[in-house]
């Protein structure tokens, strides 16, 4: 089992004073592991940049307390921490050449110059850079500026590299191949990467374990498959990816099958596993992808009636949006377009819903 690098203890953070102030972090407590790319993933207020500048020393904590391999932090100021941060803006010295840009932070710890200048040559080769180390950070593209504000942060060899919201400035394209880069990095270097973004995708691309976090508080932490597969409460489910969200009453028959009774709609089967146990007024998350449609002949223990109410065309998928009755929502269903062959459902028409029994997650809340 990998060791604990940084623990947050029962940290809360509140700003101002009297009727105006605000808690950002509320009792929170997490476990960041040795060598693992671990991603604090939520809305903007929800607290995951003021954790990570507690944990970077920016901030001090009005509560608990920030470890890193068991040494209280809370004396130490940011130099003296063994934890380097790159920020969303790349901060690079203009004037500097990059390969002075990197060096700069070694010769500041002491490190002579030819040992800072093969350093920096380390790091170029690390982000594929080798060849610009003299050109000034003007000369170099978005995507390159921010590969090498990542060299000089990587440097010093710091036990953990804090990550702000780093791709947020890129465009989609150059974001997409800097995630790929991001895990890389993390990989060949064995540095434990504490990620910040509400970027729910770039979560899911690149995390070993994500922190969704809201008004305050940690609410799940699973690998990314748990996370989108598992969700515990209704914010997580709907805040990653998208989520159908049906209400009603889970009950078990005399032949010990689990059951969701959705009033005014039908009943389908769940596997228990699903339910987490509880039995009564629940409500569920199902992904679209895990449901499929059939015609409304079609009947089964896993399926429910519906009408088509609208269908969109987006390429690989088509989106339905079913309607079950009075009074529920609108049930969100993607078919794959496998081999170019669209849905053959047409607005108005009366369909049934498959979910399979493992598709249904009851939410703790």
């Amino acid at each position: 089992m990998s060791e604990v690098v940084v623990s947050a203890r029962s940290v809360s953070k509140s700003f101002g004073n009297g009727a105006g102030v605000v808690k950002a972090l509320d009792d929170v407590s997490v476990d960041i592991l040795q060598n693992e790319f671990f991603t604090m993933l939520g809305p903007s207020g929800c607290g995951k940049t003021t954790l990570l500048r507690l944990i970077g020393g920016f901030e001090q904590a009005t509560a608990g307390e920030i470890l890193l391999e068991g040494e209280a932090l809370q004396d130490l100021p940011p130099y003296k921490r063994p934890i380097n941060t790159v920020f969303q803006s790349y901060a690079l010295f203009p004037h500097l050449t990059v390969r002075q840009n990197i060096t700069f932070g070694l010769e500041m710890k002491g490190i002579d110059r030819k040992k800072a200048n093969a350093r920096a040559d380390e790091m170029l080769e690390l982000v594929q850079l080798a060849q610009y180390g003299d050109r000034v950070p003007s000369q170099l593209s978005g995507g390159q500026q921010q590969r090498i504000a990542l060299a000089r942060a990587l440097a010093p060899a710091p036990k953990v590299l804090l990550l702000d919201e780093p791709l947020s400035a890129l465009d989609l394209k150059l974001r997409k191949e800097m995630q790929v880069e991001l895990k890389r990095l993390q990989t060949e270097t064995g540095i434990t990467f504490v990620f910040v973004t509400h970027d729910q995708e770039e979560a899911l691309a690149m995390s070993d374990r994500i922190a969704v976090m809201q008004a305050g508080h940690i609410l799940q932490i699973g690998a990314p498959e748990e996370i989108y597969e598992r969700p515990t409460h209704r914010f997580v489910a709907d805040f990653i990816g998208e989520s159908n969200f049906l209400s009603g009453e889970i009950f078990s028959s005399a032949d010990g099958a689990w059951s969701l009774r959705v009033e005014g709609v039908g009943e389908v089967v769940l596997a228990q596993e699903s339910s987490t146990g509880k039995l009564g007024k629940v409500t569920v998350s199902i992904r679209p992808e895990r449901l499929s449609l059939g015609h409304e002949s079609e009947q089964g223990t896993d399926r429910l009636k519906g009408v088509v109410a609208n269908k969109v065309y987006i390429g690989t998928d088509t989106a339905y949006r079913i309607h079950l009755g009075d009074g529920q929502p609108l049930l969100s269903v993607r078919v794959q377009n496998a081999n170019g062959v669209t849905g053959h459902f047409s607005e108005g028409e009366s369909v049934s819903v498959c979910i399979p029994s493992d598709a249904a997650r009851v939410l703790v809340d």
